[in-house]
């Protein structure tokens, strides 16, 4: 939990611990409510969250889809290194061919 400005702000790890409490738990949502510090409106308005995203765990290519954006990441991440690498050849070879002719 973070808190700024006397307002109680929850980590969605917490407030995923907060609804498994009550649905998976079967704690009251009274008991619930008083053990951290939220109102039922509050757990109800996680709740609905919750559901209206649960979709998201049911989709299939979004691993997949997540996997190949990392690798091309990492793809470009070599390429622009290799990119770095040959500049850096090149720039040292220019200033040694200046020095070499005088030339500031």
């Amino acid at each position: 939990m973070e808190q700024s400005s006397g307002r109680k702000r929850y980590l969605p790890e917490k407030r995923a611990e907060i609804l498994k409490q009550h649905l998976l738990e079967k704690k009251t949502l009274p008991d619930v409510g008083d053990a951290n510090g939220i109102h039922p409106t509050m757990y109800y308005r996680w709740l609905k969250e919750l559901l209206s995203n649960a979709t998201y765990a049911f989709e299939k290519g979004r691993n997949k889809e997540c996997q190949e954006w990392k690798n091309r990441a990492l793809e470009l991440e070599k390429k622009l290194t290799r990119k770095n690498e040959v500049l850096s050849e090149l720039m040292e070879e220019h200033v040694a061919l200046k020095k070499s002719l005088g030339v500031k």
